[in-house]
């Protein structure tokens, strides 16, 4: 029969008393429990320090990373930032070098114990096997025999690479002993009943093991069972095969949780790797160049801190990858706040500048009122609102006064160019006011529109539609702008009750020709009704109709578009009576 023990070898870390390994949340709690282990050694295991470690430098990082982003949210320099000596790093270094010379001594202290007692079991081994050759010839007293196995069992560690050996050797000794000592039969039956008895418990204890839930303490108590199970005497030889294969399948049972629980946790560490991975790609493909307002930045800064917080409740990457992926998180990480800092610091002194700009041109239409060549002030005027527009923006506790100045001063131009004729006066003052609301319209986000941004821009479209006409040769171009920002706007907005639909264009056309048939009219008309229905039809096409709030509004061009299509069938019908009249004639 042969009885190897198929099974993994343990450390001396395996044997320790399991420690429950609870989630670090606190830094101080790892310095006192290393402080318990360094007054007794025996306390811990490798796996438990491991876990203390990468506890403890997760805490820290976290707090280092979080000291610097705070650092240049403030305005610092990420080159000029030094990170703060940790006093807790320093105790947490003191105590590991101590329990690590600690655990030295004790390994080597037990190297030699093993060394001696690997000696002790050979010199045992020799004797038994003197006792066997004896037994050939002669009865041995049996009282000889239990003392070797006494003393084999009182022997413990042994080198782990000598451990199979031993055991192969010691069992062959007992079993031809047992085959050929010609012992009373009643001894020797009651010696075997009672090695039995020990294997059937050293069994259903190895049984029971196999529904454990903590599968590593199961491991262990199973090493412990197979260094009870070979220091058990022999037992009737029909049985040894049975009882030997009871013992070993629930030893493979346990074995194979065992590897697929590591297993299981190397995919997990596999899949914590291709999140972070992720992460870091993200980090990595910010366009720096898109970003060039405040807003801009405010608000990536608050993805990649999502995104940092991410980061944090992911567990450990693979041991090999772990500390490679969190140094290019990092570097990724350095980089934005980096980028934004020098952002700001330029974007700072670009509003001194974008400030004198303005207050230039605010100075220079201010001076126009007073010209004498209006064509040429005029054009000047336009120009200089183009170049106002392409101007950045100013510090916020300027923007509002700055732009009242402006827009008073041109309105003052307007007045004073236009003094002959109030009607074009009026209607040069509305069209600089309509393009003021275009120009605020233009700068709502329509996906980040907050209850009071929706309060203002519902505003500004009231007061678009209470502002009077402007020059015609503007009026298409200015109204096709605002229809555009309109419909883009009008899915966000609870516009339903302000549905503004276009007035008719009639007054705006040129008179139609007198001389025209009744049927020609009668054509144009509905060809233009059609291209309204079009028009109509293609701005529905253009609006979420997942939006909730624009439900009013569809509804309403809905309408509009069937009221249209009636009056473009009665003219149709109007045209096929002009048809049937000139065929009967």
């Amino acid at each position: 029969m042969n009885e190897e023990l198929n099974i993994e070898t343990t450390t001396n870390d395996e044997n320790k008393a399991t420690v429950v390994m609870e989630t670090i949340t606190d830094r101080n709690k790892v310095i006192t429990r290393l402080q318990e282990i360094v007054n007794d050694i025996n306390l811990t295991s490798k796996a438990e320090l491991e876990h203390l470690k990468q506890g403890f430098y997760k805490l820290l990082h976290a707090e280092q990373e979080a000291n610097k982003a705070s650092f240049i949210e403030n305005g610092g320099n990420i080159d000029e930032y030094v990170p703060v000596i940790d006093e807790l790093e320093e105790q947490y270094k003191k105590l590991v070098k101590i329990i690590k010379e600690k655990r030295a001594a004790q390994q080597e202290a037990m190297e030699i114990i093993k060394r001696e007692n690997l000696k002790k079991k050979y010199e045992l081994l020799d004797k038994f096997n003197a006792l066997i050759e004896k037994a050939t010839t002669e009865n041995v007293p049996f009282n000889e025999v239990k003392a070797i196995q006494k003393e084999w069992k009182e022997i413990k560690e042994v080198p782990e690479e000598k451990v199979n050996e031993l055991w192969k050797s010691y069992q062959q000794c007992s079993e031809r002993f047992y085959d050929i000592q010609k012992l009373n039969n009643e001894f020797r039956e009651y010696d075997f009943k009672k090695n039995l008895e020990t294997k059937l418990a050293i069994c259903e204890e190895a049984e029971k093991l196999t529904e454990a839930k903590d599968i590593i303490a199961a491991f262990r108590k199973l090493q412990k069972l197979h260094i009870e199970f070979r220091e058990t005497g022999p037992i009737a030889k029909e049985l040894r095969e049975e009882i030997w294969t009871r013992f070993k399948t629930a030893s493979t049972t346990i074995n194979r949780k065992h590897q697929q629980h590591f297993e299981q946790l190397k995919q997990t560490e596999q899949e914590h790797l291709d999140q972070k991975v992720v992460i870091c790609e993200i980090l990595e493909s910010i366009d720096f160049d898109s970003m060039t307002r405040f807003q801009d930045w405010n608000e990536k800064t608050t993805e990649v801190q999502t995104l940092q917080k991410k980061w944090r409740e992911i567990g450990f990457a693979p041991q090999k990858q772990n500390k490679k992926i969190y140094d290019r998180y990092k570097e990724a990480c350095d980089k934005f706040f980096s980028m934004k800092a020098e952002f700001f610091k330029q974007a700072k002194n670009d509003m001194g500048d974008n400030l004198s700009k303005k207050n230039a041109l605010c100075q220079e239409v201010e001076e126009l009122c007073n010209a004498t060549d209006w064509k040429a002030a005029s054009d000047r005027v336009n120009a200089i609102q183009n170049e106002w527009r392409e101007v950045g923006p100013v510090h916020k506790k300027h923007s509002n006064q700055l732009w009242d100045r402006f827009t008073e001063a041109c309105l003052k131009f307007y007045k004073a160019r236009d003094n002959g004729s109030s009607i074009k006066a009026e209607e040069h003052e509305n069209l600089f006011r309509k393009k003021a609301i275009l120009s605020k319209l233009k700068s709502f986000n329509p996906a980040k529109l907050t209850e009071d941004l929706k309060d203002t821009v519902q505003n500004l479209i009231d007061e678009w539609n209470s502002i009077g006409h402007v020059p015609f040769r503007v009026k298409d171009k200015l109204n096709s702008e605002f229809d555009a920002l309109f419909e883009k706007l009008a899915e966000k907005l609870d516009i339903h009750k302000k549905i503004r639909r276009q007035a008719p264009r009639n007054n705006n056309r040129p008179q139609k020709d007198s001389s025209l048939s009744l049927k020609e009219k009668l054509v144009r008309q509905y060809e233009n009704l059609k291209s309204e229905i079009k028009t109509y039809e293609n701005n529905l096409a253009a609006i979420s109709t997942s939006s909730k709030t624009a439900n009013g509004f569809i509804d309403s061009i809905m309408n509009t578009i069937e009221a249209l299509k009636k009056d473009a069938e009665e003219i149709l019908d109007k045209i096929r009576n002009l048809d049937n009249n000139e065929e009967n004639n």
